[in-house]
């Protein structure tokens, strides 16, 4: 019998154990539970490592919700960066979606949500959800989904799929305007976007792509009121709802023979 391997991800532990318990009565469910993001994610790990890979993420949308909040991002941008406060750290449930399907992105993720959130949903779905139950589901109704996202199906209450479909056409109207205004930048101007996402300052942007610092500084000047925007982290958010990503800081810097007009 092919077993589906299924881990709980969320940080009330009764409710967690529970869970994997009643998950765990069906023949053909292996069931582990993790207290935490980044405890997830360690699992993950350690369970690719050894070639039992888990099939289904089962995360609650409220993950390490007790803690200080993030700043605050512009609505529906590109997936966050995970939530990090104290030792070990913590990630929240939408973030730890979108951890997840970027390090193994055959693992199919359920969102566990106390309430309905249309934002929240769409959010979840974008970074990379295959559904969004909620808590109070019957056992029944959380396997037909975990079985059915194992077929590549999405699954969403009746009641969001209204919400969620406004919130994504907003969010793709919105990305399509971003994109619009990216694409009126020069070729050297995406550049240095590309450079600004990825964290760079004025000086090390200079240094990558052979320029001064003052041709570095119009430059971003022309960036910014091309975009519309009056800060860097505008320019990033507006730049990460286009789909433009950072520039690649692994490889070599640019070829002066390379440069960009």
């Amino acid at each position: 019998m092919v077993r589906i391997r299924v881990l709980v991800v969320d940080d009330h532990r009764i409710f967690a154990e529970s869970l994997a318990a009643a998950l765990a009565a069906e023949p053909d469910v292996e069931v582990s539970a993790a207290g935490s993001g980044p405890a997830a994610l360690r699992s993950l790990e350690r369970a690719a490592a050894e070639g039992r890979r888990f099939d289904v993420l089962l995360v609650d949308a409220d993950l390490g919700a007790g803690l200080p909040a993030p700043l605050p991002r512009p609505a529906m941008a590109a997936v966050p960066a995970p939530r990090e406060s104290g030792e070990d750290g913590v990630v929240d449930g939408i973030s730890l979606v979108g951890c997840v399907r970027s390090a193994q992105p055959g693992v199919r993720i359920v969102v566990l949500a106390e309430k309905d959130d249309p934002r929240r949903a769409a959010l979840a779905l974008q970074a990379g959800a295959s559904g969004w139950v909620a808590k109070d589901c019957s056992l029944s109704r959380l396997l037909t989904v975990i079985r059915g996202v194992l077929r590549d199906e999405t699954h969403l209450p009746p009641a969001l799929l209204t919400g969620v479909l406004r919130e994504l056409t907003a969010a793709r109207r919105h990305r399509t305007e971003s994109e619009r205004l990216v694409e009126s930048l020069t070729p050297r101007e995406r550049e240095v976007l590309r450079c600004m996402v990825a964290g760079l300052g004025r000086k090390a942007v200079a240094e990558r792509l052979f320029l001064s610092p003052h041709t570095v500084r119009t430059h971003m000047q022309n960036v910014l009121g091309k975009l519309g925007v009056h800060s860097t982290l505008a320019a990033v958010a507006l730049a990460r709802r286009a789909g433009v990503g950072p520039a690649d800081l692994t490889g070599d810097v640019v070829e002066r023979g390379g440069q960009l007009a």
